[in-house]
C-alpha cells in the first residue's frame, strides 16, 4: 500500500524525467556557470564581489517579478494545452508579453532612480574594515550595465515558459546552455582583459551577462517562429492586440496573488539578507558564496517544482482529477527523497567549496557553516516547494500567496529583524533559527495539499 501510494510505475518515472531532466540540466549548467562567474568576480576582490552580490539580490526581485507575473497566465497555458486549445494558448502567450513589458518598465525606473539608496541598505562595517564606498561604487557600475539585460530576459521568459508549458522543454534547455557558455567566455575575456580586451572587472561581468541574455532570447524566439507546426499558437500571435475579456478576468484573479507573492517573497529574501548584513560586509560576502553554491544543489528540487506544475497542470486540464492527485503525491515523495541525497552531498562538500574563492579566511569559514545549514534544511525546502507548485497548478493562488509570502513576512522576517538588532547571536545561528521556522510552513503545506481543494479544472468551458 505504501509503495503503491508513493512510488510510481516505470512509465510514470519516464514521463517525470522527460519533463524534469531538461529543466534540471539547464538549471545546473546555468548555476554552475554562475558559480564560476562569481569566483571570477571574487578574484578582483572582496568589495567587488560584495557589490555584485548586493545588486544581484536586487535583480533577483525583478527576475521573480517576471516569473510571478507570467505564472498566472502560465497556469492557463498548461491547462489549455492539456485541453488541446491552441487559441487559448495563443491568448495567454500574448498576455504574458504585456505583463513582461510592464514589469521591465517599472523596475528600470526604480533602479535608475533609487539604485544608490537600495545598495546602501546592505552596507555595514564589520570586523574586517572593508571599504564600503568602493563596494557601493562597484555595485552601481554593475547595476547600470545590467539594466540592459532586463528586456531580453523578460521576452525570453515569455517564450521559454510557454514552450515548457506546452511540452517543449529541450529547446529552452539548449538555449540556456549556449547562453551560459557565452556568459562564461565573455566573463573571462572582459573581467580579466584577455585576447586584447580591456580588463573591465565588474563592468565586464555585467556586459557578459547582457550578451548572454540576448543570445538566449534570440535562439528561443527564432526557433519558436520557425517551428509553427510544433507551436501552432505562435501563428497570428502578433496579429491582434485585444484579449478575451473572460480570460483577462480569470488570469487577473490568479495572477495578482502570484505576482504579489513573487515580488514580496523576493523582496522578503532581500529583507532577510539585509538583516543578516547588519553583522558586517563580510557576512554579505559569505552569504553570496553560500547562496551561489547552494543554488547549484537546489536545482534538483526546484526542477521538481516545475515538473509538478507541468504534469499536474496537464492532468487537471484534461479532466483527469484523480490521476492528478495520485501523480502529485508520487512527485512530492520523489522530490523529498532526491533532496535528502543531494543535501547529504552538499553537507559533505560544504567545508571545502569556499576555499576556491579569493577572499578572507573569516568569509570562507562563515560560508562553509552557512552551506551546512542550507544542506540540512534542503528536504524541508523541497517539500514546501512541491506543495507550493501543487496548489498553484490548481489555481489556488491566493492560498499560495498566504502560504509562501505572508508566512515569510509575518514570521521569518520579524524573527530575523529582532535577532539581528536586539541580540548578539552569531549570524550562522540566526540563519539556522530563521530557516527552522519553515517546519511550521511544511505542516501547513501538508494540510493544504491533503485537503484536495487545489484539484480544479480551470479550462472546462
Amino acid at each position: 500500500m505504501f509503495l503503491k501510494k508513493y512510488v510510481g510505475s516505470r512509465s510514470f518515472y519516464a514521463k517525470m524525467f522527460s519533463v524534469m531532466l531538461p529543466v534540471l540540466i539547464q538549471n545546473v549548467i546555468t548555476n554552475f556557470v554562475s558559480l564560476l562567474d562569481n569566483v571570477m568576480v571574487g578574484q578582483v576582490g572582496t568589495e567587488p564581489m560584495s557589490g555584485v552580490a548586493i545588486v544581484n539580490q536586487l535583480l533577483f526581485v525583478f527576475n521573480l517579478c517576471i516569473f510571478g507575473g507570467l505564472a498566472g497566465a502560465g497556469i492557463f497555458t498548461a491547462q489549455f494545452y492539456g485541453k488541446g486549445d491552441s487559441k487559448g494558448v495563443r491568448d495567454t502567450f500574448r498576455l504574458k508579453q504585456y505583463i513582461a513589458a510592464a514589469s521591465v518598465a517599472v523596475f528600470a525606473l526604480l533602479f535608475l532612480c533609487c539604485g544608490r539608496q537600495l545598495i546602501s541598505l546592505f552596507l555595514h562595517q564589520g570586523q574586517e574594515d572593508l571599504d564600503l564606498a568602493a563596494t557601493l561604487r562597484y555595485g552601481l557600475d554593475y547595476l547600470h550595465v545590467m539594466l540592459l539585460q532586463a528586456l531580453p530576459f523578460a521576452l525570453c521568459q515569455v517564450y521559454a515558459s510557454t514552450l515548457r508549458q506546452t511540452g517543449e522543454t529541450v529547446l529552452p534547455m539548449k538555449a540556456g546552455i549556449i547562453a551560459v557558455f557565452v556568459n562564461l567566455l565573455f566573463n573571462y575575456i572582459l573581467i580579466f582583459g584577455k585576447l586584447g580586451a580591456p580588463a573591465l572587472g565588474v563592468v565586464g561581468a555585467a556586459i557578459a551577462t547582457v550578451l548572454a541574455r540576448f543570445a538566449e532570447c534570440g535562439i528561443v524566439v527564432i526557433w519558436t517562429h520557425r517551428h509553427k507546426q510544433t507551436n501552432p499558437y505562435i501563428v497570428g500571435a502578433y496579429g491582434r492586440l485585444r484579449l478575451p475579456r473572460e480570460l483577462l478576468k480569470q488570469v487577473a484573479v490568479l495572477s495578482l496573488p502570484l505576482l504579489l507573492n513573487e515580488v514580496l517573497w523576493s523582496g522578503g529574501m532581500a529583507a532577510l539578507n539585509q538583516c543578516y548584513s547588519v553583522r558586517g560586509l563580510e557576512v554579505v560576502s559569505a552569504f553570496n558564496i553560500s547562496t551561489t553554491v547552494s543554488n547549484l544543489f537546489f536545482c534538483a528540487f526546484l526542477a521538481m517544482g516545475d515538473t509538478v506544475a507541468i504534469i499536474v497542470g496537464h492532468l487537471l486540464g484534461a479532466g483527469e482529477l484523480e490521476r492528478a492527485i495520485d501523480e502529485d503525491t508520487k512527485l512530492i515523495a520523489f522530490s523529498v527523497v532526491l533532496s535528502i541525497a543531494v543535501g547529504a552531498l552538499m553537507a559533505l562538500l560544504a567545508p571545502s567549496v569556499p576555499a576556491i574563492y579569493n577572499t578572507t579566511d573569516m568569509v570562507k569559514d562563515l560560508a562553509a557553516r552557512l552551506l551546512t545549514v542550507s544542506a540540512l534544511m534542503m528536504p524541508l525546502n523541497a517539500f514546501t516547494n512541491a506543495c507550493y507548485f501543487t496548489l498553484r497548478s490548481g489555481g489556488k493562488t491566493l492560498i499560495t500567496f498566504v502560504f509562501d509570502c505572508v508566512f515569510l513576512w509575518v514570521l521569518n522576517i520579524p524573527v530575523a529583524f529582532v535577532l539581528s538588532r536586539y541580540t548578539s547571536i552569531g549570524v550562522v545561528q540566526m540563519f539556522a533559527l530563521v530557516e527552522g521556522l519553515n517546519l511550521i510552513k511544511a505542516g501547513i503545506g501538508l494540510a493544504l495539499v491533503t485537503s484536495r481543494k487545489w484539484v480544479n479544472n480551470l479550462v472546462a468551458y
